[in-house]
């Protein structure tokens, strides 16, 4: 099986922050599926380490106020196109993340409130029917 993940789960030093949110759960996959690693914030041309964002009104926007959805829409296109040549039927996202982010994200108001939703790229998986799942949801590959 062929699942899309996010990078930072996989260990790769992309979070916002510079840092990662390597994932026990994540790593195992690697050793049974073939794992195909994206960061649709890099890909955006966002750089390592950036300023934090969330979505608000429909738009991405971090702290600075700087309005970031094209890079988050454009990483997470060319991040779809990965998925979609690796034939990835399933995808493995870090949660509450503004591209990644599944069935909830943070509100935009940078006070680690978190609404229903989902984040840019995860969508774009949810749309084109690539199951999505988050690290902290039980999935048994």
């Amino acid at each position: 099986m062929n699942i899309i993940v996010s990078s930072c789960l996989a260990g790769c030093d992309c979070k916002y922050n510079g840092g990662n949110n390597l994932s026990k759960k994540v790593s195992a996959l690697m050793d049974k599926h073939t794992v195909v690693c994206v960061c649709p914030e890099v890909l955006g041309n966002l750089p390592t380490p950036r300023p934090p964002a969330e979505i608000k009104d429909g738009r991405v926007i971090n702290n600075l106020g700087i309005d970031v959805t094209e890079n988050f829409k454009c990483g997470a296109a060319l991040a779809l196109a990965e998925a979609k040549k690796y034939n990835c039927t399933a995808a493995v996202l870090k949660a509450n993340s503004p591209s990644c982010g599944f069935g909830k994200i943070y509100d935009g108001s940078f006070s680690k409130t978190l609404k229903d939703g989902n984040g840019i790229f995860a969508q774009m998986l949810n749309d084109n029917n690539i199951k999505v799942y988050t690290e902290e949801d039980e999935f048994d590959f």
